[in-house]
């Protein structure tokens, strides 16, 4: 078998950490081609099959657990023990937050920041995955959730409300249908484990549907499923708002929940001291404030209640 090169060993806990090949891909600087033939170079070298490869990424088969767990630690303790020797950059600040908040939210924000503090170096990365700060070079994150991560900061920034929502294109096939009454929608269900349709039909009444029309297991999917007229969905009004402005979704029947989930800013505390941090935190809880002035129902109180 011979020696087999360290960098492929980086390359494999990289993917396997991450389960996407994509992602893998541009924090090693390569293609995703160039990625994958590496990890089949990597497993024919082993003669052993290290992940299963799906539409949706890489899992880790048996004998590629085995591999991580044995080789993992040891990469975190020399990137653990490099750490101390890098200069840190105080302008430049790496943010982790899904699609959806980045594209609908932040994003659009975003010129204001950079404008008013153009010596600041922003790098985002677009990813629904829970940010590991311990073995990833995060500064900060923006995550949807009720705000216990454990050992890390989390300052709340405003809450959600859910509406069902669907594209113009299917309400004009559903014409005559009344929008109040979802039972005779077709219906997408719900990517939340507590299926948040449940919570939806508890509250306004009626009953469950006796199958969804399709399911996805993303937000994002449920978003875009709604948009390609699959079905109505119970969207996040923060993700979903520029949306229905813009015309590309209805909300249905004019109702909204609110769900115990907010978004939160969460840093470990490495990050306390870091002045572009300190910068990007005090303009955030500033766009949050203004946003929720003018949604007075997302407003941070009632989300941290």
């Amino acid at each position: 078998m011979g020696r087999i090169p360290l960098s492929l060993l980086q390359q494999f806990v990289q993917v396997a950490r991450l389960g996407n090949l994509s992602r893998a891909a541009v924090q090693a600087n390569l293609t995703v081609s160039a990625l994958s033939h590496q990890m089949r170079q990597l497993e024919d070298r082993l003669e052993r099959r290290l992940f299963e490869r799906g539409p949706r990424g890489v899992t880790l088969t048996v004998e590629g657990c085995g591999l991580l767990e044995a080789v993992a630690e040891h990469f975190d303790g020399i990137e653990h023990a490099l750490s101390r020797y890098r200069e840190r950059r105080h302008d430049a600040l790496t943010l982790s937050a899904s699609p959806g908040i980045i594209s609908s939210w932040l994003m659009p924000r975003l010129p204001r920041l950079l404008a008013a503090h153009p010596e600041l170096e922003l790098n985002l990365q677009s990813s629904s995955a829970l940010v590991n700060f311990e073995r990833e070079a995060v500064d900060a994150a923006v995550r949807y959730g009720k705000g216990e991560w454990e050992g890390l900061r989390s300052e709340c920034l405003f809450g959600e409300w859910i509406a069902p929502v669907a594209a113009p294109e299917l309400v004009q096939r559903m014409a005559g249908k009344d929008p109040l009454d979802l039972a005779h929608w077709p219906l997408i269900g719900d990517p939340n484990s507590n299926n948040r349709w449940n919570d939806w039909f508890a509250h306004y009444g009626g009953k469950l549907p006796r199958r969804y029309v399709a399911h996805v297991d993303t937000v994002d999917a449920l978003r875009q499923a709604a948009l390609e007229g699959l079905g109505v969905a119970l969207g996040r009004m923060v993700t979903c708002k520029s949306l229905i402005d813009a015309g590309r979704l209805v909300v249905l029947g004019d109702r909204y929940l609110p769900v115990p989930e907010a978004y939160y800013l969460v840093y470990p505390p490495r990050s306390e001291d870091h002045r572009g941090m300190s910068t990007f935190r005090d303009w955030l809880h500033e766009e949050a404030e203004a946003y929720c002035r003018q949604m007075p129902q997302l407003r941070r109180d009632e989300a941290a209640a």
